[in-house]
């Protein structure tokens, strides 16, 4: 056997050999490795003028370039009206909340809850109603501030965000589901994309706000300027937000308007209406709002009194009327879009965050001074021309997220949450752990060898041993010569 020709005392000093050189590997330099962190949660609550939505997100919890890579988890929409509709109810706005937070304590895992952020934001109903009466505003707040801390999550607070943070935070939630800021590569990892941001359009029930980067000498009017830094990029925003310019006050204030143009009289013609509809509405629910205050009358001891209101259906009539709600004169800037705003010409691509109400019976008669709105807003208001308007897209949902401020508002409060430390262990580079792989393989092989050889050994010794004893008793049995 070929095999059994080796000598064991040779793989000995290479099995020697072997285990010196492993000895030697083990005193290279280590990388330390971080174990995964897993997942770690945040709750925002959009508190907006006509309802409130929870949004739960997730994120590893080791970041990304001091952001996290966050994405939607769940999400549970209130039932009934915004917080700022329960005025005058002692703990009304904190028990509507009840429902979604319970649906949030089974949503994250348990270990999770005293970990995880949970915040509200309030947008323009709670700003109008801080106008009109702060004193309430500051129970209603203080009323889901003692619902929420009643929860396991750790509580960071329940605040009226200006309407400079509502228009910014929504810009960064359009361009991060766009892929704007980062992008994850088929290789598996993430790097910068490169891409132009966009800019955002937001029409809510109580302000509409318009949002896009813009070189900062562009702003003559600083308190329009935002600057951010996200995933290690710096952005430079215009971002204006036009209290009483959204979707329910403006109907608010255009019945307002023609209530007033037309003397204040018992029957009022709507332009906007269908012709032939026809409804009863009060006084009161007409001028208490802090965006009709100017078509208030100067008596206005008919408080309780109603007017009925006549569609007429007269389209020219109708935008004109519209059109007498926005302000575009006495600019006090190179130039304006409305209510002597400055504004820088808009350019690029943009989203608007439209949330449409559903075609429900009570709404429908309010479409056509909707659109009419829409388009003196954007055309007149903001500038959007021919060419520049096809570059708009209107959306509600991207990548099964909710399109809104409060992604926005989660990616930018990441940047302040501390990053979860994770498990640190000692390990050999990737060189070194092929090394070692190889070296134990060829020490394996070598212990085979010298057990094989080992059997070989044996089997000659017990050979020899058999050959001789065979040969001592063939002698014997010769006997003496």
């Amino acid at each position: 056997m070929a095999l059994c020709s080796f000598s064991p005392l040779l793989l000995l000093v290479a099995l020697l050999i072997f285990g010196l050189v492993a000895l030697l590997l083990l005193t290279v330099p280590t990388e330390d490795v971080q174990d995964s962190p897993g997942f770690a949660y945040g709750i925002v609550l959009d508190a907006g003028s006509s309802h409130t939505a929870l949004y739960i997100y997730r994120w590893p919890s080791d970041k990304h370039n001091g952001t996290g890579v966050v994405t939607q988890h769940t999400e549970c929409h209130v039932q009934g009206g915004g917080i700022s509709s329960y005025t005058g109810e002692r703990g009304g706005a904190g028990r509507s909340l009840e429902t979604c937070l319970d649906q949030a304590v089974k949503d994250i895992p348990k270990d999770r809850h005293h970990l995880t952020p949970v915040y509200l934001g309030a947008t323009a109903g709670m700003r109008l109603l801080n106008l009109s009466s702060p004193q309430q505003s500051a129970q209603i707040l203080q009323d889901v501030e003692e619902k929420m801390q009643s929860y396991p999550f750790s509580y960071r607070g329940a605040a009226v965000l200006s309407g400079q943070e509502e228009g910014a935070y929504g810009w960064v939630t359009v361009n991060y589901l766009l892929e704007n800021f980062i992008k994850f590569g088929f290789v598996g990892r993430w790097f910068k994309s490169g891409r132009p941001t966009v800019g955002a359009l937001d029409l809510g029930g109580a302000s509409t706000q318009i949002t896009f980067a813009t070189r900062e000498e562009e702003v003559e009017d600083k308190v329009d300027m935002v600057k951010l830094r996200l995933y290690g990029q710096e952005f430079s925003l215009y971002t204006h937000s036009f209290l009483c310019y959204g979707r329910d006050q403006v109907l608010m204030r255009l019945l307002a308007h023609l209530i007033k143009s037309q003397d204040y009289s018992d029957s009022v013609d709507h332009p906007c209406y269908p012709a032939g509809h026809s409804r009863v509405v009060t006084l009161s629910s007409v001028f208490t709002s802090p965006c009709t205050t100017q078509y208030q009358p100067s008596s206005f001891s008919r408080r309780h009194s109603s007017v009925t209101v006549t569609g007429s259906g007269r389209y020219e009539l109708c935008e004109a009327n519209v059109s007498q709600i926005f302000s575009f004169d006495n600019c006090p800037f190179s130039q304006c879009s409305f209510d002597r705003v400055f504004q820088p010409n808009v350019r690029g691509s943009f989203m608007m965050l439209l949330l449409a109400p559903g075609e429900s019976k009570p709404r429908l008669q309010d479409y056509c001074a909707s659109s009419v709105f829409m388009n003196v807003l954007m055309s007149r208001g903001y500038g959007f021309d021919e060419a520049s308007f096809p570059h708009i897209s209107f959306q509600k949902k991207a990548a099964d997220t909710s399109v809104g401020w409060a992604l926005g508002y989660m990616l930018s409060l990441s940047n302040l949450l501390p990053a979860e430390s994770a498990g640190v262990r000692k390990a050999l580079t990737l060189g070194s752990w092929a090394t070692l792989v190889s070296l134990c393989c060829l020490l394996l092989a070598a212990a085979l060898l010298i057990i094989l050889l080992r059997a070989c050994d044996g089997k000659k010794k017990e050979k020899k041993e058999k050959e001789e004893e065979e040969e001592k008793k063939e002698k014997d049995s010769e006997g003496p010569v």
